[in-house]
């Protein structure tokens, strides 16, 4: 299997995310939507990016258990009930993404909602992998 990152240079630079991946050979993994719950179903975490955090240890958890790594991730979908909070805080989940995923950036899209399954969660995450 490989991914290949596309940023075509007529886009504006891509930082945090790649404009496109492709993907050839391999098995697709469809990563349910997940937020800071704990193994009890609690939320945790008080700020976004606390939650942040624990909502991606929660998406990684689930792509090993499923054979996978960060880096087999082809798409990112963020879900955030304060953009604002979400732009703000941006250089912290960058760092977060980084410590916990690396730097092979999936194509990612931040998409604002009125509110999310669990009333206390501020962010979830769902993607797309390919697995070798």
């Amino acid at each position: 299997m490989t991914l290949h990152r596309i940023n075509p240079a007529q886009l504006a630079p891509a930082t945090g995310f790649s404009h496109a991946v492709t993907a050839t050979g391999g098995t697709l993994v469809m990563l349910a939507g997940q937020t800071s719950l704990d193994a009890a179903g609690k939320v945790t975490g008080d700020d976004l990016p606390a939650q942040f955090a624990c909502a991606l240890a929660n998406l990684l958890t689930a792509l090993r258990a499923a054979g996978g790594t960060p880096a087999d991730l082809a798409r990112v979908t963020v879900y955030t009930t304060d953009v604002a909070a979400y732009r703000a805080h941006a250089s912290e989940l960058g760092r977060i993404w980084r410590e916990s995923a690396g730097r092979d950036y999936p194509a990612m899209a931040v998409v604002g909602v009125v509110r999310l399954w669990d009333e206390q969660a501020l962010v979830e995450l769902d993607g797309i992998a390919v697995l070798p």
